[in-house]
């Protein structure tokens, strides 16, 4: 396994810093470098930005990033005992990496980016999905990241960027289709990382788009889908049921059958429905 820089691989790095993965912290170490630098090319626009990093662990994704020409990186890791380690790359690659330790659902990363910037982490397992929505929902948009480019088990990888009529297609493909281009660009096996967790991984990227696909309110949208897939077996005039008096008429004038379910129903469909229940 060749290396991307001067530093030692990542297995020494682990060893002498005595960095098990943790279970409670959902941590899994990606050690090729290799793979951590095609990660790192997927992110949009990489020399020319600041990188913001969740959960870099002993560092893995964040010496792919630097190596790869990021501007700058600010990573921010909840597990004090990576932070020697990130320190030693932070030394390498002087000026060019900031550590906070903190938790990521509570630092406010703003203070130390400039944009343009993008997002990339090796999410930890336990967050990985509400740090994505809050990306997804920021009280206005265009948010403040360009891109992301984010790795996560394949069920929720797939969750992302599924359409209608399957069954990964809900809430979380919704959200992030309406405002982003979203693909899968990388699928990662098991045995890619220690300890080898039970479930294939995939990276994903979003692009943000400069604004929504289709025209609707935000707080409503999500009400909506989120009504229509709590209980995505119910047909729609029953799952909806009290958001209208007159709901059938209103899912009539979107566009939508009243006895469809959740899962057959476009995003246009939704953003439509949304608007017929402001109007």
């Amino acid at each position: 396994m060749s290396q991307i820089d001067t530093l030692p691989p990542l297995r020494s790095v682990i060893a002498s810093h005595g960095l098990s993965a943790r279970k409670s912290l959902g941590q899994n170490f990606l050690l090729d470098l290799n793979l951590t630098a095609k990660i790192a090319r997927h992110v949009s626009t990489l020399s020319e930005s600041d990188v913001l990093e969740i959960g870099p662990g002993p560092g893995g994704l964040t010496r792919g990033l630097l190596a790869e020409g990021a501007r700058r990186v600010l990573a921010i890791e909840k597990d004090s005992r990576c932070i020697p380690a990130l320190q030693e790359i932070a030394a390498a690659y002087e000026g060019r990496l900031t550590v906070i330790e903190g938790d990521a659902l509570e630092v406010d990363p703003l203070a130390h980016l400039s944009q343009p910037i993008q997002i990339a982490a090796n999410l930890p397992y336990n967050i990985g999905t509400e740090l994505l929505v809050r990306w997804l929902t920021p009280p206005a948009w265009p948010p403040f990241w360009d891109s992301l480019t984010l790795m996560f088990q394949r069920e929720v990888a797939e969750r992302i960027v599924a359409r209608p009529g399957s069954k990964a297609y809900g809430r979380l493909a919704l959200l992030a289709q309406w405002r982003c281009d979203a693909a899968i660009v990388l699928s990662l096996p098991p045995e890619a990382f220690t300890p080898p967790p039970k479930v294939s991984s995939a990276v994903v990227h979003l692009k943000a788009l400069p604004a929504p696909r289709f025209e609707a309110n935000a707080k409503t949208l999500e009400r909506v889908v989120a009504r229509a897939f709590n209980q995505r077996r119910k047909m729609l005039r029953a799952a909806l049921k009290g958001l209208a008096p007159d709901l059938e008429d209103r899912l009539i004038a979107a566009g939508i059958k009243p006895t469809e379910r959740a899962e057959t129903v476009g995003l246009e469909q939704f953003c439509a429905l949304a608007r017929a229940l402001d109007s």
